[in-house]
């Protein structure tokens, strides 16, 4: 499958649905505290997505090959589950933390991003490896631009993470976005510069590295969906879409709420 390389007025159209989803997370980041039930999110999200937007929650029934449809409107990730968790009646603990995944589709086309939130009065080992996850999808993000190869961006987050003493999933990446939830290419969190695909000029994808508090590994949570850390320590993410423009990147996931972007981070669009 070949990597679509979108239109000015793609772009635009992307624009509108990646706002969206972040939007969607302005939302409920003030619902997030203990007590509150990942079902009871998922049902926030899902009712200003489809009443409000007049949108499409992308998630909700999708079917990737071999999987069973997903049965909610957004991904509710906590604690130890590394992605694709499943909103539940569990309430949130003081201390827990959890990445809401939003993926809206408006007019066709698909907005994905995700944010991690500390539910409480988090440790500080959580702040620090929802912080340094945050810093590391933007280590990415500030290696494209036309020219550049896929394993610049995730060579850039395997060595700022693993030097902090954490360690990259490897089994899940990044993706081209665009009419479909999931295009080419993929975008691997670890790799060597100067390696994979050359990026270029209305190249459109996500960059959502999954970052452990302990080892990589992973397995699977036994409802077919939910990922989970094999060792069982903490594991955050960070998601935006970006695309490559003609002289660097632009980050389209983001609304009034987004959060600060980190010291080193200047622009979010060159």
């Amino acid at each position: 499958m070949s990597i679509t390389i979108k239109t000015a007025a793609d772009i635009e159209a992307m624009r509108t649905a990646c706002r969206l989803a972040s939007e969607v997370l302005d939302l409920l980041g003030p619902h997030v505290r203990p007590g509150v039930t990942t079902n009871e999110l998922d049902r926030i999200a899902h009712d200003h997505i489809v009443n409000v937007q007049k949108a499409i929650p992308a998630p909700l029934n999708y079917q990737p090959p071999g999987y069973k449809p997903y049965p909610k409107s957004i991904c509710t990730s906590v604690n130890q589950v590394i992605c694709h968790g499943i909103p539940s009646d569990k309430p949130l603990k003081n201390g827990d933390i959890v990445n809401l995944d939003i993926t809206v589709i408006k007019d066709g086309w698909h907005g994905d991003t995700s944010r991690m939130f500390v539910v409480g009065e988090g440790s500080i080992a959580a702040k620090r490896l929802c912080a340094l996850t945050y810093d590391a999808m933007w280590k990415g993000i500030l290696k494209v631009k036309p020219g550049a190869r896929l394993g610049d961006i995730g060579n850039a987050i395997q060595t700022f993470v693993e030097n902090q003493g954490l360690s990259v999933v490897r089994e899940f990446c990044g993706h081209g976005i665009g009419r479909k939830f999931h295009e080419e290419p993929q975008i691997l969190h670890y790799g060597r510069p100067g390696t994979l695909d050359e990026l270029k000029p209305g190249m459109v994808f996500t960059i959502e590295p999954m970052v452990n508090a302990g080892r990589r590994e992973i397995k699977e949570g036994g409802d077919g969906w939910t990922i989970v850390t094999k060792d069982r320590s903490l594991s955050a993410q960070w998601e935006h879409t970006v695309v490559v423009t003609e002289t660097g990147y632009e980050v389209l996931t983001l609304s009034d709420g987004s959060p600060p972007l980190p010291d080193f981070v200047t622009t979010t669009r060159c």
